[in-house]
């Protein structure tokens, strides 16, 4: 399971460094895509590969489906971890998060999200709310 928060930055070739705590679960492959709240999602092999097959199983006469699925493999890229423990971010994924220079890394369950610093903390990753702001809404999840 992946989780914790990491401050960490990208270099001037696009490249960042993964936590050490989130190398084990990533392996020295893994798939980087835009993920649904500014922010881009890692998701290990495995993890992609069991999205991919719920993904594969959507009805392809749903237009929203379909757009779904080309958002996610459309912005998708595969990425092998080097020796010094990072990956390389394409220009059209750190323009969508808005990554300048600081990260936010933060393990969610399956995934890594990836965010710029200042959007996370600006409010788009909803930790500037207070817990008791949303807690009433997971009643509905039975949490």
């Amino acid at each position: 399971m992946l989780m914790g928060e990491f401050h960490n930055s990208i270099d001037a070739k696009g490249r960042m460094i993964i936590p050490a705590k989130f190398r084990d679960e990533l392996g020295y492959k893994c798939v980087l895509t835009k993920g649904l709240d500014k922010c881009l999602y890692i998701y290990p092999m495995a993890e992609w590969d069991k999205l991919k097959e719920k993904l594969a199983a959507l009805p392809l006469s749903d237009p929203e489906a379909r757009k779904f699925v080309r958002y996610m493999f459309g912005n998708a890229q595969e990425c092998e971890i080097d020796k010094q423990g990072r990956i390389f971010i394409a220009s059209n994924l750190r323009e969508y998060a808005g990554i300048e220079k600081e990260l936010m890394t933060v393990g969610i369950l399956d995934k890594v999200e990836v965010w710029s610093k200042k959007v996370y903390e600006g409010g788009e990753s909803g930790m500037d709310q207070e817990p008791s702001e949303y807690a009433p809404q997971m009643k509905k999840y039975n949490i």
